[in-house]
């Protein structure tokens, strides 16, 4: 393999023009003939059996040549990377020029290459830091959210269905007298207040005792599903069965030992200020840390190829594509009841991306510029928490996981570390950010 020129076109991609030699292509031709000689048929000779210098007589002296090709360019291409010194960032474009037995081939390797980065200001920086307190309307509103999911339903007697009831309810719809498909329901259980029914239903059923049969009329909403029920008035036959209402604990210690590890409430309630200050504190460092990469990939000075932006979508959309997985969904289904194109719903990853990707470059180029290293000690710090975070062996983790992309993003997590360290940061109140 040789590079016998490089040069960079228009569109800023780089093009390679690479030679394979002779004597490597000919070692390819005859992987080639052996590999499809069992499949090829010659007069006069066996199937299989036919010579080399045969079949390229009757069938030309090319036939083997896009399989030889095929098997090595790759590794002539990678050989090039190498030589050269460029850092692809996609697929390249191959163009295969001329080939011959007796001198080789040549092609040509046309891709998008990670762009000079240049960052000026990343030390020093100024920002602001909102402090935020946990208050114990904060607590209680999680103990309250608490008892809710530790309540239990009870069914109610001696009085008429209210609001924040569930009604447990026959019913069948009819338009002008007729029944119509998909309005009927048997021992369905309504929460009264959900506004899970059209609008005027439920308020029609409170106010209903157990066994109480009854009409509810209601006019379908013009931008209703179902076509042909837009914007009619129909009427529901209802029968109320049953009335249940949720029967709270009492905010007890004995509460606080049944939904916690705590003996009393205050213990309990101790607890949750403390986890939700330091949620707090994550969120307001978490700010910070954006807030500064933004301002360092906005004076950063880079020709960025689209198409980096393009492979990063393509990465977000397969990560929600999996989690969809994960939920026995696909983004097919998930796009058809969502009305939505690829296309749109590609662009609603865009600006994120587009900052990654900047925030990627900049953190990149001062990992560079400051020299910044991994010792072996840390990337072996590193995939022990990978594997405890996992649950599963260090040495399974060295086996799947590349060292290389582990001690990269340790880099990149020091360079903005000495971003944050050297920045001059406020500490200001949310109501007084300037934001």
């Amino acid at each position: 393999m040789a590079v016998i020129s490089q040069k960079v076109n228009d569109d800023k991609r780089v093009e390679l023009t690479i030679s394979v030699g002779a004597e490597e292509f000919g070692k390819a031709i005859d992987a080639a003939y052996r590999k499809n000689v069992k499949r090829m048929q010659v007069p006069g000779f066996r199937k299989g059996k036919a010579p080399r210098k045969m079949i390229e007589k009757m069938y030309g002296e090319g036939v083997f040549f896009e399989d030889a090709i095929n098997s090595t360019y790759p590794k002539a291409y990678q050989a090039a990377i190498i030589e050269t010194g460029i850092k692809p960032v996609d697929r390249a474009d191959i163009e295969v020029e001329d080939a011959s037995a007796a001198e080789g081939y040549t092609f040509k390797a046309t891709v998008a290459v990670k762009p000079e980065v240049k960052v000026a200001d990343y030390k020093g920086l100024k920002v602001e830091k909102v402090v935020r307190t946990a208050t114990d309307e904060d607590v209680d509103a999680e103990i309250k959210r608490m008892q809710e999911q530790n309540g239990r339903m009870i069914t109610v007697e001696g009085r008429a269905a209210q609001t924040g009831d569930t009604a447990v309810i026959d019913f069948e719809g009819f338009l002008d007298g007729v029944a119509f498909e998909g309005g009927k329901g048997e021992s369905h259980p309504l929460q009264l207040g959900s506004n899970s029914f059209i609008p005027g239903f439920e308020e029609q059923v409170a106010g209903h005792n157990a066994g109480d049969a009854f009409d509810v009329n209601v006019t379908f909403p013009e931008d209703y599903h179902a076509e042909e029920l837009k914007g009619k008035a129909a009427v529901f036959k209802c029968k109320l069965h049953e009335i249940r209402a949720k029967e709270l604990p009492e905010l007890d210690d004995e509460f606080a030992k049944d939904v916690s590890e705590f003996d009393t409430l205050g213990e309990l309630k101790a607890d949750l200020k403390k986890k939700q200050q330091e949620r707090l504190d994550d969120q307001s460092q978490t700010e910070v840390e954006n807030k500064l990469m933004e301002m360092v990939s906005n004076s950063m000075e880079a020709d960025i190829p689209a198409c980096m932006y393009e492979n990063r979508i393509d990465d977000m959309v397969q990560e929600f594509d999996y989690r969809l997985q994960a939920q026995g969904l696909n983004l097919p289904t998930y796009l058809k009841y969502a009305g939505k194109e690829m296309s749109e719903f590609r662009d609603g990853f865009r600006q994120e991306a587009e900052s990654q990707v900047k925030v990627r470059l900049a953190l990149e180029k001062i990992v560079e510029l400051e020299g910044i290293e991994v010792s072996d000690e840390e990337l072996e710090e590193e995939l022990k928490d990978i594997a405890k975070g996992y649950n599963t062996d260090l040495e399974r983790v060295k086996q799947i996981v590349p060292s290389s992309e582990v001690s990269h993003g340790i880099a990149m997590n020091k360079a903005l570390d000495m971003i944050r360290e050297s920045a001059e940061i406020s500490e200001v109140s949310p109501e007084k950010t300037s934001d």
